[in-house]
């Protein structure tokens, strides 16, 4: 299966950069540019990619903006909004996780490494969460506004299992991770995730942090005691 991926920069010659990286990989193809948040968000709408790498800083529109209109649009659901960000406005990644942004990435990634993070947020299976990455979500995340009360309704609605599942997501494990703390298999690990997801009505894991984080499942100390 190709992963269609559209480009949202500012920035010519890094877009230039970018699609030459993507259309050089086997399992890849660029579908587009845009050279802001409203351009990709027509864009998204006319070429339905799989993947938008988005940067957060355009004119016009900024990319949190766009990724909110991509997020909250039925018809855009399968559509994955990839972040692509410097550090230094760690503010911003809390926000576009918020927004719907199904993970982010450092500008300096290798790569390999930002191949490898398209596939990883294109199959769903989980937020891009190196420590440094925890570490941000755990400072922006951890003192969020208040459950809205949709939100305490549908946690209501989890078992304590899948409580217990959504809060090792957001602690960044993998599936395989979470089968060996629980106790089961890979399987019934990946089965619990799922029906989180569905009950949360969550795109993708990286919805799953952000309602663990803005509910209080999960806090800073948590994070401290991953293995």
């Amino acid at each position: 299966m190709t992963i269609r991926v559209l480009l949202a920069d500012d920035q010519a010659l890094l877009r230039g950069t970018f699609r030459m990286l993507f259309d050089s990989a086997d399992d890849m193809e660029t579908v587009g540019e845009a050279s802001d948040g409203r351009e990709a968000v027509e864009l998204a709408s006319s070429q339905r990619p799989d993947v938008i790498l988005m940067d957060i800083r355009m004119p016009e529109m900024d990319g949190l903006g766009a990724t909110r209109l991509i997020s909250e649009s039925e018809d855009l659901a399968g559509v994955k909004v990839l972040i692509l960000t410097t550090f230094e406005n760690d503010e911003y990644v809390a926000e576009a996780l918020r927004a719907g942004a199904s993970g982010f990435l450092g500008k300096g990634a290798r790569p390999e490494e930002l191949l490898d993070a398209v596939r990883t947020v294109a199959a769903g299976e989980a937020l891009l969460s190196p420590s440094a990455t925890r570490a941000l979500i755990t400072r922006f995340l951890a003192q969020p506004d208040p459950c809205p009360t949709a939100m305490h309704e549908r946690l209501e609605c989890l078992t304590p299992r899948e409580r217990d599942v959504v809060g090792l997501v957001a602690l960044g494990l993998s599936n395989d991770e979470i089968a060996e703390r629980l106790f089961v298999s890979p399987l019934t690990a990946k089965t619990h995730v799922n029906r989180a997801m569905t009950k949360l009505a969550a795109r993708d894991r990286a919805q799953l942090v952000v309602f663990a984080y803005q509910c209080g499942l999960v806090s800073p100390s948590s994070e401290s005691s991953r293995p």
